[in-house]
């Protein structure tokens, strides 16, 4: 199988209109979006026997009713495929010692190999479950939203495991970042 793959069918679309001014070119976005700060994840998905996965940082809090967070991935990737077919995710915050698992999820390691990265259990629904990570979610799609190139899942949160001692590992100015100074104190 190769890493792209789009047969399944998304429910709804985002429809965007052209803009009145011109936008700016792909470089100065890239150079702006860089400038952003942002959790790194690993969202996974299992379908049968088969475990995919990719890092991220397009991620956020969506709704406290239903907890719900959006995630977003290519739609030509087998990961969105996955998703769509077994409607549901896990999403990993990495803790700032697991750079070897958002580097391999990040395309550094082939598909096959990257969950020798880390130590992975499974939720009750099958779905990867990172170890040590800052906080582990496993989600049940309730809705989704296509863009020309992304798709933009709306996961229910069914279960959730938090490690208020772990740091979280930052992506920003394209490298990894530590939290100095969060002991979850005052700030004092």
């Amino acid at each position: 199988m190769t890493d792209t793959m789009a047969d399944f069918d998304i429910p709804e679309t985002m429809m965007l209109r052209p803009t009145r001014q011109p936008v700016v070119g792909s470089a100065e976005f890239r150079a702006a979006m860089a400038g952003f700060a942002s959790s790194v994840g690993v969202v996974t998905a299992r379908r049968g026997d088969e475990r995919i996965g990719r890092t991220v940082t397009s991620m956020l809090s969506l709704s406290m009713t239903p907890p719900t967070l959006l995630v977003s991935i290519d739609i030509t990737s087998r990961l969105a495929d996955f998703i769509a077919k077994t409607n549901g995710f896990s999403l990993a915050i990495l803790a700032d010692d697991q750079q070897g698992v958002g580097d391999a999820f990040a395309g550094r390691l082939d598909p096959k190999d990257r969950f020798a990265s880390g130590e992975w259990s499974h939720w009750p629904s099958g779905h990867p479950m990172l170890l040590g990570a800052v906080t582990a979610l496993d989600c049940e799609v309730i809705g989704s939203i296509a863009t020309e190139s992304h798709v933009l899942f709306a996961g229910a949160i069914i279960e959730a495991e938090t490690n208020t001692g772990r740091r979280p590992l930052v992506w920003q100015r394209h490298g990894y970042h530590g939290l100095a100074g969060l002991d979850g104190g005052t700030g004092e």
